[in-house]
C-alpha cells in the first residue's frame, strides 16, 4: 500500500475520503472533534506541499434521497476552517456541475468540502456512476477514512477502482502502525482487554486475539457468558446462553496455551441498566436471582489493575460496566486510571472506550487512541478491510 507521503503533491488535485462524521449536539455544535483534528496532517501535507483537497466524507445516517440540514456537514466545514486558520469551502451538493465547477476552479493550497456522501444513495450501494463522478473531480484518490474501512462504499472502494493514483493518508498510516505494533509484532508480554456487551459481537475478534495474547481480561456484560459457562447463576443479567459452548471451547484453548485469563470475582448489581440508588456489590458466585450484572465490583477492580501493571503492551476495546449510568461506572474509569499509569503501550480500539477516557480528560495519558471502533474490530477478527485492498 502507497502512502500520500511517497507522492509529489504540487499542482495535484486530491480527491480525499476522510471520517468526519463527528457528534452533534441539539444545536449542530460539535461536542468531540478529535476525527477531523486526526485528519489534519493529511490535509495539511497536501496544502503545504503545493496540493489542493476535495475532500468527502459521510455525517450520520441520511436517508440518501438529497440534502437534510439535520446531517449537514456544515458545523465540520466551520471547525476544520477554525483548524486550518483559512476558509473551506461546502459545496451545496455532493455531485453535480456546480461541484465540477468549484473543483475545477480550486488553486493551490485550498480546501473544497462536498456535502455528506450520505445525501446520494450512490455512496451506501457502490453505484459505479456516482463513484466516477467523484472520481472525475481530481487527479489523485487519498483513503484517510480509516473508521469506514470495512464499509465497500463507493467512496471507499468505487473511486480507488476507477482512479490510476491511490494512496493511503496519515491517519491510516498511524492506525496500521499501531496495530502492527500491538497484535503483529508486540512486545510481550502482550495484554487484551475486552468489554462491551456482548460475546457475539466480538467473538471472532476474541478467538483471534486470543491465539497472540499472554493475558486476557474480559469484563463488561461480556464476561456473563463466560461466568455462567462456568456454571455460576447469573440472576437477571444479560448474556448469551448460546454462545455458551463456544465460551467453554475458547477457555480450554486458552488454558491449554498457557494464556491467563481474568474474570470478575466480584460485581456491582442492580434492578436495570437506569436503577438509582440500588447499586451493591456481591461476589461473582452470589448474583441474586432478581437483579443484574452492570459492573465490575471493587475486588475485580484491584485484580485487573494488578493485571494490567506487568504487560509491556495492552489492548484495550469496550467498557467494563454500564459506565453512562455514574452508579455502574467505577468498572471502566478505574480501568482507565489503571490503563493510564501503567507502564505498556497502551492502544485504545475506539468507540464506547474512547468516549470515557474523553470524559476523564486523560487520553493523554494513552500512546493511541484509534479513530475506527467498526474498522479496528474488523482488524482484531483477521479481515481483511474493502478499502485497504481497494488501494493495492
Amino acid at each position: 500500500m502507497k502512502f500520500i507521503d511517497e507522492i509529489n503533491c504540487k499542482d495535484k488535485k486530491f480527491v480525499v475520503r476522510a471520517d468526519l462524521n463527528v457528534p452533534l449536539d441539539e444545536t449542530k455544535k460539535i461536542t468531540d472533534d478529535s476525527r477531523i483534528k486526526g485528519f489534519l496532517p493529511t490535509l495539511k501535507h497536501i496544502l503545504c506541499s503545493g496540493g489542493s483537497a476535495i475532500v468527502m466524507s459521510h455525517l450520520g445516517e441520511p436517508a440518501g434521497v438529497g440534502f437534510d440540514p439535520v446531517f449537514s456537514l456544515k458545523p465540520v466545514a466551520q471547525r476544520l476552517s477554525e483548524l486550518l486558520g483559512e476558509d473551506v469551502t461546502l459545496s451545496n451538493e455532493v455531485v453535480g456541475e456546480s461541484v465540477k465547477k468549484l473543483a475545477a476552479e480550486l488553486p493551490a493550497g485550498k480546501v473544497l468540502l462536498l456535502e455528506n456522501l450520505r445525501f446520494h444513495a450512490g455512496e451506501k450501494k457502490n453505484d459505479l456512476v456516482f463513484a466516477a463522478e467523484l472520481a472525475s473531480l481530481g487527479d489523485i484518490y487519498i483513503c484517510d477514512a480509516f473508521a469506514t474501512a470495512h464499509r465497500a462504499h463507493a467512496s471507499m472502494v468505487g473511486i480507488p477502482a476507477i482512479m490510476k493514483e491511490k494512496a493511503a493518508g496519515l491517519l491510516v498510516k498511524k492506525e496500521l502502525k499501531f496495530f502492527d505494533k500491538v497484535l503483529l509484532n508486540p512486545k510481550r508480554p502482550l495484554c487484551v482487554v475486552l468489554g462491551g456487551s456482548k460475546v457475539s459481537s466480538k467473538l471472532n475478534a476474541l478467538l483471534n486475539v486470543a491465539t497472540k495474547a499472554d493475558k486476557l481480561i474480559i469484563g463488561g456484560a461480556m464476561a456473563n457468558t463466560f461466568l455462567a459457562a462456568q456454571g455460576l447463576q447469573m440472576g437477571r443479567s444479560l448474556y448469551e446462553p448460546d454462545l455458551i459452548p463456544k465460551a467453554l471451547e475458547l477457555l480450554g484453548n486458552l488454558a491449554r496455551k498457557g494464556c491467563k485469563v481474568y474474570l470478575p470475582v466480584d460485581l456491582v448489581v442492580g434492578p436495570s441498566l437506569n436503577s438509582k440508588g440500588f447499586a451493591r456489590s456481591v461476589p461473582s458466585l452470589e448474583i441474586p436471582a432478581d437483579l443484574m450484572a452492570l459492573d465490575i465490583g471493587p475486588a475485580t477492580r484491584i485484580l485487573f489493575n494488578q493485571a494490567v501493571q506487568s504487560p509491556e503492551t495492552i489492548l484495550w476495546n469496550g467498557p467494563m460496566g454500564a459506565f453512562e449510568n455514574e452508579e455502574y461506572s467505577k468498572g471502566t474509569t478505574c480501568m482507565i486510571e489503571s490503563l493510564a499509569n501503567a507502564h505498556g503501550l497502551t492502544v485504545v480500539g475506539g468507540g464506547d472506550t474512547d468516549s470515557a477516557i474523553q470524559g476523564m480528560q486523560l487520553l493523554h495519558k494513552f500512546d493511541y487512541v484509534s479513530t475506527g471502533g467498526g474498522a479496528f474490530l474488523a482488524l482484531l477478527e483477521g479481515k481483511k478491510l474493502p478499502a485497504f485492498e481497494a488501494l493495492d
